[in-house]
């Protein structure tokens, strides 16, 4: 049971008699896939009064990065108030006249993936203006034992990085978001303020860390344009750094997003030769061909996950990155612009790899980081456990 199946069930008593706000998307629904908006707008003694939407819009329809308006809801009459569009975070003119505000957004586990952004903007601006938060729970699609990847430099902090957390972090949004209420420091405002605010997250019901999405029986709904099914979840988390910046990319045609792979003027043979001989764990690499929009043949390098426990989500980004520079003329990461290099840190949240990455290029030691990131990370896992909600 989601945490907004737990609150129906409960007969939505953390709602009686408030006036609220909800910050969803489309993936937030009931485990019978109905809308969360619908649902809170039939609930007895609860008045949903606003809606507000992350990036890619209340429809989920937006381009990554897109600036979104504000709007009407065609369908309720709500307002609609953009987190994506002027502001990152609800002004208190938005947050007039709430009780609480609920969130109920689908995330994928993953640091970048801006929803937990909006969480955490959202927490501190509710918490400035007296407004409490309620955080509906909802699975991590990856489970809750998989943490890889390198931690976050503080110099990096930014809306596709807004907690300092290993890429994959392991944690629910609803742990996140205890996470962000007791850990110091974490929320943009003052003790005074964090201390005071208010939290409710309401739990899963039959959750357990070890469950990956397949294991819950839910119906994946579309998170983003790209993220379309739980395929497209392993493939963010595995290939996203790594088609970021340096000339992989991924998808075959319009198939396969962050599954398939590509390199201009490389062979779909010779990029599963040299991914063959980095013996990766877990990983699989194998030669698809697929039609294209215009009925041209398209062929690339499908990437496999066939051993779930062995695998380490982030690793191939990286040594990706490291092939870049090895099939690149002059380095690609020195050679992009500002803009491109600053995106690229924020996303990626290491001083200490870009700086080996753009002085070393293809001798660059990919183990070497991999091995400390995971040192760190252990310390992490041992400190996350207090905000675990769920076995």
């Amino acid at each position: 049971m989601l945490g907004i199946d737990v609150l129906e069930a409960d007969r939505f008593t953390a709602l009686s008699g408030k006036k609220i706000g909800l910050l969803t998307h489309p993936a937030g629904v009931n485990r019978r896939g109905q809308s969360t908006i619908d649902v809170l707008r039939r609930a007895p003694n609860v008045r949903l009064v606003a809606l507000f939407a992350p990036e890619h819009g209340l429809d989920g329809n937006g381009k990554a990065g897109d600036n979104i308006p504000d709007t009407i809801d065609p369908r309720t009459g709500l307002p609609v108030y953009s987190l994506h569009g002027k502001t990152r975070k609800p002004t208190k003119a938005m947050l007039k006249g709430l009780d609480a505000l609920v969130i109920d957004l689908q995330d994928i586990g993953v640091r970048s993936y801006t929803f937990v952004s909006a969480m955490r903007y959202t927490m501190e601006a509710c918490f400035e203006n007296g407004v409490e938060v309620i955080v509906l729970d909802r699975p991590n699609p990856l489970g809750g034992l998989k943490v890889d990847g390198p931690p976050m430099d503080p110099e990096w902090l930014s809306y596709v990085g807004a907690f300092r957390v290993p890429y994959v972090h392991g944690l629910t949004i609803g742990e996140l978001a205890r996470l962000a209420k007791e850990a110091p420091g974490v929320l943009a405002v003052s003790e005074k303020i964090r201390t005071r605010g208010q939290l409710t997250v309401v739990p899963m019901r039959g959750w357990r860390r070890a469950m990956r999405w397949p294991d819950t029986g839910l119906r994946w709904v579309a998170t983003s344009p790209y993220v379309q099914d739980y395929a497209a979840v392993v493939g963010y988390a595995m290939t996203g750094l790594g088609t970021e910046l340096g000339g992989f990319t991924h998808g075959i045609g319009r198939q396969h997003p962050f599954r398939g792979l590509g390199f201009k003027g490389r062979t779909a043979d010779q990029i599963i030769k040299e991914l063959n001989a980095l013996r990766l764990p877990g990983l699989n690499f194998v030669k698809v061909t697929v039609p294209s929009a215009d009925g041209r043949l398209l062929t690339g390098v499908y990437v496999d996950v066939t051993d779930y426990d062995a695998w380490r989500p982030t690793a191939l980004s990286f040594h990706l990155m490291r092939l870049a520079c090895k099939w690149s003329t002059v380095n690609p990461f020195t050679i992009a612009g500002t803009d491109r290099q600053n995106m690229f840190n924020k996303l990626t949240g290491s001083t200490a790899w870009w700086q080996a990455l753009a002085r070393e290029g293809a001798r660059i030691d990919v183990a070497a980081f991999l091995r400390n990131w995971d040192e760190r990370n252990q310390v992490y896992r041992e400190q996350s456990h207090k905000y675990w909600l769920y076995p």
